[in-house]
């Protein structure tokens, strides 16, 4: 298949979707031509990376100043800052011209999040006028409207309750209309597929049929004509019901592996961005509120919090729990981290999707303590694989019992790789996204 793949921020290792999805399509000989956007020179090295893989990659940079814009842009049209934020009007037409050239013919575009999802009707415009049909597929990845939802009453910053709650409006309204206009829309579980479901059919009687505020033919520029913004053109509602398919997040099994060494002793490991904010609420969690306990029986027991860009109050707790906390910031490889570990933590109070922290802990044989959110998004998990604890005593008792129990953490470490080698492997996801293109390209016109 030739497959336009489009991508609102560089996919690296970080990000870890869509660069194996990526990664994966290519090794399986499928042409894949990744329409992006690079902040940095870190990720502008990362797309020559993905050119070594085989893929041919057309990106335009975004400046801080043109985010900066969208943002103001999205807040003065009612749009939820996330669907503008990536919008750059040369990758715009970009994406058009390349479907409507006549070198490479498409067989399906592939747009990915609701950062991208401007960039879908980009792509869609630009088949209507050219009068290729060629079907769009958005993978939402996350509901972002039920992410705002619990981010609004959980999140660790007044500031970040204030933009979920100002936010959340406007995000439902664009979820809900844009499940609908996109020929397949994913997400990585269950619970995403249920509230984006449920946002469609609550949108569908309020539209007839075309795009988001957001919509409207492309101007020279790329982006939507100011013009038409508000009412867009007549453009088909391509899933009617409102129906989203599961595509489950993966990890590289051979990357994160088990490293056959013996595990420092009584280290805790927390990892993720650490400027996301529930991963700051999840940080604060643990050791505001539950390493007290842990620490009254066990005051030698050390934490790691391993991940890029740690804000300023992440970094505090390190600052006042020297030496027995430690902050690292951005790692080149967190797997030492995790491979090194007594065990790994998950205290999320809140999120959204499938947690990639959770499956590369068990992938590295990592025994894991998480609370009930952190696992919610994982099906068919074995009550072995894990221990689950909600509360900061429940779940400090739980780590107590694993720092104690060597044969528990190796029954658990075990029972976690197991699980993500049969339900969460790379390749075995990506058979699953060709059988959804394949439907499409079978699919009566």
């Amino acid at each position: 298949m030739k497959i336009l793949f489009v991508c609102p921020y560089a996919p690296t290792v970080i990000r870890t979707r869509p660069y194996h999805l990526l990664r994966v399509l290519a090794q399986r000989g499928h042409y894949v031509m990744l329409a992006t956007v690079w902040e940095s020179d870190q990720e502008r090295a990362a797309l020559k990376e993905l050119e070594n893989l085989g893929l041919s990659v057309t990106a335009e940079r975004l400046t801080r100043s043109r985010a900066a814009a969208n943002v103001l842009q999205a807040l003065l049209t009612s749009r939820p800052m996330q669907s503008r934020y990536c919008w750059v009007p040369g990758l715009g037409r970009q994406i058009q011209s390349q479907i409507q050239s006549s070198a490479t013919v498409f067989d399906i575009v592939h747009v990915e999040h609701l950062r991208g999802a401007e960039y879908g009707w980009t792509a869609q415009s630009a088949c209507a006028h050219s009068g290729r049909p060629i079907p769009v597929v958005w993978d939402s990845v996350d509901c972002i409207s039920l992410l705002f939802e619990q981010a609004a009453q959980q999140g660790q910053s007044r500031r970040g309750r204030w933009i979920a709650r100002v936010e959340l409006p406007n995000t439902r309204r664009y979820e809900g209309r844009a499940v609908r206009q996109f020929d397949r829309v994913l997400a990585t579980s269950k619970l995403d597929q249920a509230a984006l479901e449920k946002l469609a059919q609550a949108g569908g009687a309020r539209t007839n049929g075309g795009t988001p505020t957001s919509g409207g033919t492309p101007t020279s520029g790329g982006a939507p004509s100011p013009a038409r913004r508000q009412r867009g053109p007549a453009i088909r509602p391509a899933n009617p019901l409102g129906t989203v398919r599961v595509l489950p997040n993966g990890v590289d099994l051979d990357y994160f592996a088990p490293a056959g060494e013996a595990r420092d002793p009584a280290t805790v490991v927390l990892s993720g961005k650490m400027s996301y904010h529930a991963n700051v609420a999840a940080a604060h969690r643990l050791i505001d509120s539950v390493m007290p306990h842990v620490w009254a029986q066990r005051p030698d027991v050390k934490v790691n919090i391993v991940g890029s860009a740690p804000t300023a109050d992440v970094q505090a707790l390190a600052d006042r729990h020297a030496p027995r906390v430690a902050v690292t910031g951005h790692v080149p490889d967190v797997r030492p981290y995790l491979q090194t570990a007594t065990l790994a933590v998950a205290p999320l109070a809140y999120g959204a999707g499938i947690q990639n922290k959770v499956l590369e802990a068990m992938a590295c044989a990592t025994p894991i303590v998480a609370s009930p959110q952190a696992l919610a998004a994982l099906e068919a998990l074995p009550a072995e694989a894990a221990l689950v604890a909600d509360g900061p005593q429940d779940f400090a008792r739980e780590m107590l019992r694993l720092l104690g129990d060597a044969q528990l953490r190796q029954a658990v470490g075990r029972q976690g790789r197991a699980y993500v080698s049969a339900h969460h492997d790379w390749s075995a996801i990506v058979s699953g996204l060709e059988d959804i293109y394949h439907e499409l390209l079978s699919a009566p016109a």
